[in-house]
C-alpha cells in the first residue's frame, strides 16, 4: 500500500500547489490593496514569478534528485509549495511575490518527480492509470480553488488567511511525506552501478527535445484561455465559462485518456488524433457566433486537449532502457522547454495583437499553436509497438 499513498501525497501536493497558484490570481484586487500596489503590470507579476520560478526548477530538479535522493528533493518540493501559502504574513509586496516564486519552485521540483516515483513504484500495466491521475492534478486544484475561494475569503474573512490555508494543509503532506518515503535506486535497481546521466547527455538526445516541443503549443493554448482571453472581447460567450468548461471537459478528457492508453497499444495515433481534434473544436470555440456551438466546442476542445496527456507521458517511460535516472532528465528538459517556449510565445500573442490592433488575433494564434502536439508527434518514436508485438506472441502461444 505504500505506493499509493505516496501517489496519493504527490497527486496532493501538486494539486494544492495549483490551487494556492490559482486561488492567489483570483485573489489579486484584495492582495494588491493590502499592500498599496496597483496597476495591471504589478497584478501581472504574482503569477509570471511563477512560470519563470517553474523554467529554473525544472532543470534544477534532476540535479537535486540526483543528490538528495526521491525522499529529500520532493520534502524540499512541499516545502517550498507551503512557503508559498505562508508568504501571506509578508511585511511588503517584494516579500509576496518571493513567496510566490518559491511556491513556482517548489511546484516545478514535484511535476518532475511524479515520473520516477512512478517508474519505480508501479507496473508497466499500472502506469497509464497512475499517469493519468497525475494528469489530471493542476486541473483538480485549479478547480478546487475556482469553486471554493470565494466561499473561503467569506469564511476565513481575509485572503491571507486563505492562502496560509494552503500551506497549512501542504506543510501536513510534508510531514505524512517524511514518515512514509524512502530513497531508491536512480539506476534501474540495486543491483546496478550508479548511472552517470545527466543534462550533458539529455541534451543530445533528440526525444527529450521534441516531446516538449510537441507539448508547449498545446500549454500555450492552455494558459491562454485564462490568462488572454479574458482580455479579448467578441466571443460568443463569457471567456471565463469557456475555461469552466474546458476544465471540466478536460477531467472527462483525462478519464478517456487513461482507458484509451490502458486498451490502446500504440501511442501515436492518440496524439495525432487527440491534437488535430484539438486544433479544430478550438478554432470552432474562437470563431463561432453561436454560444451552443462555442460550448460544445470548448467542451470537445478541453477534452481532446486532456486524452493525449497520459499517452504523452507514458510514452517515454515505455522506451527502452528507461531507468528512474533517464526519466527524472527527460522531464526535467520537458517542463522546462515547454514553460519557456509557451512564455515565448505568449509574449509573441501580444504583440501580434498590438501590431495588428486586433485583440483577436491573439486567441487565433494561440489557437494555431496547439497543433504543435500535431506536427512533432510526426518526429516522436513509437513505443508501443514493443507491447503490441509481445500481446499477438502471448494470444498466439496461447492459440
Amino acid at each position: 500500500m505504500k505506493k499509493y499513498l505516496l501517489e496519493i501525497l504527490m497527486f496532493s501536493a501538486y494539486a494544492l500547489f495549483a490551487a494556492s497558484w490559482v486561488s492567489g490570481a483570483i485573489l489579486t484586487p484584495a492582495i494588491q490593496a493590502s499592500f498599496g500596489e496597483e496597476g495591471f503590470a504589478n497584478a501581472t507579476w504574482g503569477s509570471n514569478v511563477i512560470t519563470i520560478a517553474k523554467i529554473i526548477g525544472n532543470l534544477a530538479a534532476a540535479a537535486l534528485l540526483m543528490r538528495l535522493g526521491a525522499k529529500r528533493a520532493f520534502a524540499i518540493a512541499i516545502v517550498l509549495i507551503a512557503a508559498g501559502g505562508f508568504g501571506a504574513l509578508a511585511d511588503t509586496y517584494g516579500g509576496w511575490l518571493l513567496s510566490r516564486l518559491a511556491l513556482g519552485l517548489g511546484g516545478a521540483l514535484a511535476i518532475v518527480y511524479f515520473a520516477p516515483v512512478v517508474l519505480h513504484y508501479f507496473a508497466a500495466e499500472e502506469r497509464p492509470m497512475i499517469n493519468g491521475i497525475n494528469a489530471a492534478a493542476f486541473n483538480t486544484g485549479n478547480l478546487l480553488a475556482l469553486l471554493s475561494t470565494t466561499a473561503l475569503l467569506s469564511w476565513l474573512g481575509s485572503w491571507q488567511s486563505v492562502v496560509v490555508l494552503y500551506g497549512v494543509m501542504v506543510l501536513a503532506l510534508g510531514v505524512l511525506w517524511w514518515l512514509t518515503a524512502e530513497n531508491f535506486s536512480l539506476s534501474g535497481g540495486a543491483d546496478k552501478p550508479q548511472e552517470n546521466y545527466g543534462f550533458k547527455q539529455g541534451v543530445k538526445e533528440g526525444f527529450n527535445w521534441w516531446l516538449p516541443l510537441a507539448y508547449c503549443g498545446v500549454l500555450f493554448c492552455y494558459i491562454a484561455v485564462f490568462a488572454l482571453f479574458p482580455l479579448i472581447d467578441g466571443f460568443a460567450v463569457a471567456s471565463h465559462h469557456l475555461s469552466a468548461v474546458m476544465i471540466a471537459a478536460g477531467m472527462v478528457g483525462t478519464v478517456a485518456g487513461i482507458i484509451v492508453t490502458k486498451r490502446f497499444p500504440l501511442r501515436l495515433p492518440v496524439l495525432r488524433f487527440g491534437g488535430l481534434a484539438l486544433v479544430i473544436f478550438a478554432a470552432l470555440m474562437v470563431t463561432s457566433r453561436d454560444p451552443i456551438i462555442a460550448y460544445a466546442a470548448a467542451a470537445l476542445a478541453g477534452f481532446c486537449m486532456f486524452l493525449p496527456m497520459t499517452a504523452l507521458v507514458t510514452l517515454p517511460q515505455e522506451l527502452p532502457g528507461m531507468t528512474p535516472g533517464r526519466i527524472t532528465v527527460t522531464f526535467a528538459m520537458f517542463w522546462s522547454v515547454s514553460y519557456g517556449v509557451e512564455t515565448v510565445l505568449m509574449y509573441g500573442a501580444g504583440l501580434l495583437a498590438d501590431i495588428t490592433g486586433e485583440p483577436a488575433t491573439a486567441a487565433y494564434f494561440a489557437v494555431a499553436c496547439s497543433a504543435s502536439l500535431f506536427v512533432f508527434s510526426f518526429l516522436l518514436p513509437e513505443s508501443g509497438k514493443k507491447i503490441e508485438l509481445e500481446n499477438l506472441e502471448a494470444d498466439n502461444a496461447a492459440a
